[in-house]
C-alpha cells in the first residue's frame, strides 16, 4: 500500500510540474487574426499578425501593457495576464483619440514600430493582406 501511494504521490508532483512549465511557457499563438469585435467596421481589414515571429525578437513589454485603477497605462510586468487589447482600447473608454480604438491603438503601436524598422513593412498589405 504504501508504494502504491508512493507512486501516486510521485506521479501527481510530476503532473503539478508539467502543467506549471506548460502554463509558465505559453506565449500565446504563433499567428493570430487581429479584428475588432467592439468597435466593428463597416468594412473590416482583419490584419494578420505572426507573433511568433515577433516573440523572437523582442521583450513582451515592448507591445504589451496593463492599466491602474486610475485607467493609466502601466508597463508589462513578466508573468501578468495578457489583456486583449480592445479591451481598453474602445470607444467606451477614454482616452487620446488616436489610441480609443482597437485599430488606432493597433496602427500606433504597429505601424510606429514598423516606421522605424522599414518603410517597407509600414504597408498596409504586410498586415493587411488581400483576401482571395
Amino acid at each position: 500500500m504504501k508504494k502504491i501511494l508512493a507512486c501516486c504521490t510521485a506521479l501527481a508532483l510530476m503532473g503539478m510540474v508539467s502543467f506549471g512549465v506548460a502554463t509558465a511557457s505559453d506565449k500565446g499563438p504563433a499567428d493570430m487574426t487581429l479584428e475588432s469585435t467592439i468597435d466593428k467596421a463597416k468594412k473590416p481589414k482583419p490584419a494578420i499578425f505572426p507573433h511568433a515571429a515577433h516573440q523572437g525578437r523582442l521583450e513582451c513589454g515592448e507591445c504589451h501593457h496593463a492599466k491602474d485603477d486610475a485607467g493609466k497605462q502601466v508597463a508589462y510586468v513578466e508573468g501578468q495576464k495578457i489583456e486583449k487589447c480592445e479591451s481598453c482600447h474602445n470607444k467606451g473608454e477614454t482616452m487620446p483619440k488616436e489610441l480609443a480604438t482597437y485599430k488606432g491603438a493597433a496602427h500606433a503601436q504597429c505601424k510606429g514600430c514598423h516606421a522605424k524598422t522599414s518603410k517597407d513593412l509600414a504597408k498596409c498589405g504586410v498586415c493587411h493582406p488581400k483576401q482571395g
